[in-house]
């Protein structure tokens, strides 16, 4: 598997996107934006150009002919999308950081980059994993209306999510009011966050990996 992720990297990554997490990432330094959009870069950039690359270079077919299992396939290609996701984020809470000791004073209308709001970000990366990884392993090739899905999906638990940041008192006071400093809520919404996101793209995985077993290859 390890060849796989390495043939990916390599071959079906542009450098570019190993660069674009700096570029997004940066824009966690804007005083009080909407944060949430930042992850979204990769939802709306990064998948659907690594993919339609895919697609144009024929991988299915060229991966296809190597001595591997279709399980390892796939297991390689999540583990592929998983490493970015978490280069873009982990690039964006840095900046978060400094963010947060740039302005200390700053009157947050939007989800402030604390802790608990990684772990909504991990809790939206976990439902388009959810919905992108099976519907795209439906045939392994066409990756547009799986790109569609989970990109709408996404972005509507985002709207939600902050939707109920400013409309829900309860919710506005940890996140952008005095519960801002309450480090063990904080780490305990990012560590929820984190588990819904490793189970979420665990039952994708295998869901994908059953679709695929039914795939052939043209």
């Amino acid at each position: 598997m390890y060849n796989l992720v390495m043939k990916d990297l390599k071959l079906g990554v542009s450098p570019f996107f190993f660069f674009l997490p700096l570029l997004t990432g940066a824009l966690m330094l804007i005083p009080g934006w909407i944060y949430l959009l930042v992850p979204l870069y990769f939802c709306w950039l990064t998948i659907p150009n690594i993919f339609a690359g895919l697609k144009v270079q024929n991988d299915l077919i060229f991966t296809t002919m190597m001595p591997v299992t279709k399980k390892d396939m796939v297991k390689a290609r999540v583990a592929v999308i998983v490493l970015l996701e978490l280069l873009h984020l982990v690039i964006a809470m840095i900046f978060g950081i400094f963010t947060l000791r740039l302005y200390p004073e700053m009157i947050y209308y939007f989800f402030a980059p604390n802790m608990g709001f990684w772990g909504i970000c991990f809790v939206m990366l976990a439902l388009f994993n959810l919905t992108f990884i099976p519907i795209y392993y439906k045939t392994a090739y066409k990756y547009g209306n799986a790109t569609i899905a989970s990109i709408t999906v996404a972005m509507l638990f985002a709207l939600i999510a902050q939707w109920v940041g400013i409309q829900n008192s309860y919710v506005a006071d940890i996140f952008v009011g005095s519960g801002m400093n309450d480090t063990a809520l904080h780490a305990s919404i990012f560590t929820a966050g984190v588990l819904i996101f490793i189970a979420s793209t665990m039952i994708a995985y295998r869901i994908g990996v059953r679709r695929f077993q039914k795939v052939e290859a043209q």
